[in-house]
């Protein structure tokens, strides 16, 4: 089913939303219809077009953190470039685990300078053991990223997919599909 851009007051981007969700914003009179997909919704008394852009009536400010990185086994994977930080060998996402590189059991945290991207292999191999107990090196040292790559890489494929009534209201510094 098709997908509605909402906007700000002020005709900023906020999210995507389902049409249904854009249907029942408008009809509790929070948005107003920017513009339309040629589908039509049919009642038994009303008939409309789906709603592809709406734009809420009222302003909401938004508190953004640019700063912060969820933790997540995505942003490890997307940090350490899907590549395996002892064996140095590119995996898909599949074939990936991560890797507490000080164990759990000899007090090691689940936070970014203590998780890196493993391959199940040297996973196996390194055990419950640190990299130097097992004789292993890592390529480099794990930290917290400055940004988050995965979301980067969501926003992009969202924005391919994207209709063409929404180009207007896209304010990102990505080429959309080049048609």
């Amino acid at each position: 089913m098709e997908q509605t851009l909402l906007l700000n007051a002020s005709y900023e981007p906020l999210k995507v939303v389902h049409w249904q969700k854009a249907v029942t914003l408008w009809c509790q009179g929070k948005v107003e219809v920017i513009s339309v997909y040629d589908r039509e919704i049919r009642a038994v008394s009303v008939s409309f077009k789906l709603p592809s852009i709406i734009r809420l009536l009222r302003y909401i400010k938004i508190k953004r953190r640019f700063d912060y990185v969820p933790f997540s086994r995505a942003n490890i994977y997307a940090r350490d470039d899907h590549r395996c930080q002892y064996c140095a060998t590119i995996f898909p996402t599949a074939e990936l685990t991560f890797d507490h590189v000080v164990p759990v059991a000899q007090g090691g945290r689940k936070d970014w300078e203590n998780i890196v991207t493993c391959c199940v292999a040297c996973n196996r191999c390194k055990g419950g053991r640190t990299p130097s107990e097992a004789g292993m090196h890592l390529l480099r040292a794990p930290r917290r990223p400055a940004s988050a790559p995965a979301t980067a890489i969501k926003i992009e494929v969202r924005l391919r997919k994207a209709p063409d009534s929404w180009r207007d209201y896209l304010y990102w510094n990505a080429e959309l599909d080049g048609s």
